[in-house]
């Protein structure tokens, strides 16, 4: 379980195709602090596991569906990526809930200047995510706990502050790429149970005879 606040931004080093998925490795620092191997670590929201660590490095394997799901496989050597280790029980939740299970991938449509060094952020999403948002709700976006601003279609907009935009990827990306998405969990689970939730289907005499009255 992670938060979406990002601990650092890491460059990746290599990404090996094997036969069945690749193996990534990922320059940084700050997470290496206590990792151990069999350790997650949240890879744009996206979570694995370290396998093998050592001075200013670690790997991880990734799965086929995480290259299918998740923008991994659009990576290449120098690419930014953000980084957040599995939050700790006595931590303190400063973002959302966030699994590290990509739900989607969408388009980054633009990222505009607002001044004062902050930045209006927009993103089409793919329909199957877009019922689970709310404005002024919680979203991951490459692993970023962000506040939805604005929702119009299938398009949503977050707005970015100096301080995030200068401590993960973002400020790397361009439009057209694309950007993990993982919905809160706390929705999934709302419209799971609603859909679920048979609807009173009257009172009849016919009904009132059958008990009865």
């Amino acid at each position: 379980m992670f938060t979406g606040i990002v601990e650092e931004v890491g460059t990746v080093g290599s990404l090996e195709p094997r036969e069945a998925g690749a193996r990534i490795q990922i320059r940084c620092t700050t997470v290496l602090d206590g990792l151990k191997d069999g350790d997650s670590i949240a890879v744009n929201g996206a979570c694995l596991t370290a396998v093998d660590h050592g001075s200013g490095y670690f790997a991880a394997d990734v799965a086929p569906e995480t290259l299918r799901a998740t923008n991994l496989g659009d990576l290449r050597p120098g690419s930014l990526v953000n980084l957040e280790r599995a939050m700790s029980a006595s931590g303190r939740l400063h973002g959302h809930l966030v699994q590290g299970h990509v739900d989607a991938t969408g388009e980054l449509l633009s990222l505009e200047p607002l001044g004062n060094q902050n930045w209006w952020l927009r993103i089409r999403v793919p329909v199957e995510v877009e019922r689970y948002l709310v404005y002024k709700g919680s979203i991951a976006i490459d692993g970023i706990s962000l506040t939805i601003a604005a929702l119009e279609g299938e398009v949503l907009s977050v707005t970015i502050i100096p301080h995030t935009y200068q401590n993960t990827s973002l400020r790397g990306l361009r439009p057209g790429a694309r950007v993990n998405l993982e919905v809160d969990i706390l929705a999934k689970y709302v419209h799971k149970m609603l859909s679920g939730m048979e609807r009173p289907s009257g009172l009849t005499v016919d009904k009132l005879r059958e008990n009865g009255y």
